[in-house]
């Protein structure tokens, strides 16, 4: 993108942690991509990226990335990660220092960890825009009272760091209530950019429909729940409103269950445990299919899940994921205070009804049912997580036919949650702080009259009764850092060591003399 402020595009770069595949890695690749297409110049800067465990778009090169710092440790006796995050990124700032990349661009786009935030305010020219996925201090885990105090200092410097941006935005109203409680010394209100979905869809590959076949019979139909699988995603609650709904009893009436799952996180593998165990309590018949290993062996004769009632499926691919949502009846989507939430969207973009909790990121993304008020708009329902209020939609549902959710799905997708809707939010929140002169924060002056008195003192003691070095300093704070203060301490030094001030103050003290 150019404007009439420059004759050429403007220069972004992308500062993410771990380029992997998570929801805030699909948000930034998007961001990139739209920003891009746009005709910025784009790059990411990560401490890490596997070129086998990332979206095709970084793996094809269709964006540039650079890696630095991938070999320094994440923790130590898996323990500090928060320290060893930080120290990654300040590793990756000098990096960017050091291979003359820094003042290359105009906006840095940084988001999960705003520990570079001051360095970059202070050394580099560009702009800051900060993405919060959701305040970091709500997602630690503080379970004694030596975490408490280890992570107070870093709740501290994250608020200071984030004073440090010229822009920052949230990814939803509900995110941006929880920015204000966890940020009460920032004056600053955040704005809302959505992420998006994708309105495209994914080739079905031959074996999931395979697979889904040996699932899912002609006449059978299913109800959805896509989700980690983890405690605080309260899958429980799609359990047991089946259990209470009339569908429970339909003998072509089935419950899916997909999610994330890695067999070496315990959570993983606990909480699928107590599904199953949930299930058996329920009578309720199931089974559960590891899709990893089944897309290892590709072995059909071992998947026995069309008299099955409940089906639990891990970490299976896009393409199972899509053919599921496109002809499932509806998505169930359990967690409470979600930060966003990007799977009601992916069930809209297939033109199916969403049931979820009323709470969090639902409460902007789904439109809840009200009888003979909103049926050319609604997209769903929001209820409380009681499994009886579950259960009361589930049976309800089928009265709702003259409901066309795949209208009004697209209507909203479209309006709100397209990578082009995202693009130009993006574009408007850089265009707005790209042009304007830098910052000034009154901490500025104290950490740079701190710094000042180090380096004076390290060149006296190191060379004592040497001018030029202050000459240097004086020339390099007006013409790189266009620091004026700087300039006249620098330059006033270099006056008080110079010969031209001991000739001149001995000249006066002959005169006196005289």
């Amino acid at each position: 993108m150019s404007t009439e402020k420059s004759n050429r595009p403007i220069r972004a770069a992308f500062i993410h942690p771990d380029l992997g595949i998570g929801g805030a890695e699909r948000l930034v690749v998007d961001a990139a991509l739209g920003l891009q297409e746009q005709g910025y110049e784009v790059k990411f800067f990560t401490s890490h990226c596997d070129k086998t465990h990332c979206f095709e778009e970084i793996a094809d090169g269709t964006l540039k990335v650079e890696v630095f710092g991938d070999e320094l440790p994440t923790n130590i006796g898996n323990k500090f990660f928060i320290v060893f995050a930080n120290l990654r990124q300040l590793y990756l700032v000098w990096q960017l220092y050091r291979t003359k990349q820094l003042d290359h661009y105009d906006i840095y786009i940084v988001d999960q960890l705003s520990t570079c935030l001051p360095i970059l305010h202070i050394i580099s020219r560009a702009k800051l825009l900060f993405y919060c996925h959701f305040p970091d201090m709500f997602l630690s885990q503080r379970t004694s009272f030596v975490k408490q105090m280890y992570r107070i200092p870093f709740d501290l410097f994250e608020q200071f760091s984030l004073s440090c941006a010229d822009k920052l935005v949230v990814n939803s109203k509900f995110t941006r209530s929880m920015y204000h409680k966890a940020f009460k010394l920032l004056g600053s209100e955040p704005e809302v950019v959505y992420p998006c979905v994708d309105l495209a869809f994914t080739p079905i590959d031959d074996v999931d429909r395979k697979l889904y076949d040996l699932m899912i019979g002609n006449d059978d139909k299913y109800f959805l729940s896509i989700n980690r699988y983890e405690g605080k995603k309260n899958i429980k609650l799609a359990l047991r409103s089946f259990a209470l709904s009339r569908e429970s009893s339909n003998e072509h009436s089935k419950l899916v269950i997909a999610g994330g799952y890695d067999s070496v996180v315990l959570e993983n593998v606990n909480y699928l445990k107590e599904l199953e165990e949930e299930a058996k309590a329920l009578k309720i018949p199931y089974t559960t299919i590891h899709y990893a290993d089944f897309a290892k062996n590709k072995d059909f004769a071992t998947i026995d899940a069309l008299d099955k009632k409940i089906i639990f499926l891990t970490s299976i691919s896009t393409s199972l994921k899509e053919l599921l949502l496109s002809n499932m009846e509806m998505l169930l989507y359990t967690p409470t205070n979600e930060h966003f939430g990007i799977v009601p969207l992916e069930a809209m973009k297939h033109g199916k009804p969403v049931l979820a909790t009323n709470t969090g990121g639902p409460l902007e993304t789904v439109v809840s049912y009200i009888p003979r008020k909103n049926e050319d708009e609604t997209t769903g329902w929001l209820r409380a997580p009681i499994p009886g209020s579950w259960s009361n939609v589930i049976n309800d549902f089928a009265s709702c036919s003259e409901i066309d959710f795949k209208a009004n799905g697209e209507k909203r997708l479209k309006k709100y949650y397209t990578r082009d809707v995202m693009t130009s939010e993006f574009e408007r929140h850089i265009d707005s702080i790209v042009w304007k002169p830098k910052t000034k924060h009154y901490w500025e002056n104290i950490v740079f009259a701190l710094f000042r008195l180090i380096i004076h003192g390290i060149i006296v003691t190191v060379m004592p009764g040497a001018s030029l070095p202050f000459a240097f300093l004086a020339g390099l704070s007006l013409l790189y850092f266009h620091d004026g203060m700087g300039t006249l301490y620098w330059g006033f030094i270099f006056f008080l060591t110079s010969d031209l001030f001991a000739s001149l103050f001995s000249e006066e003290k002959m005169q006196s003399t005289i």
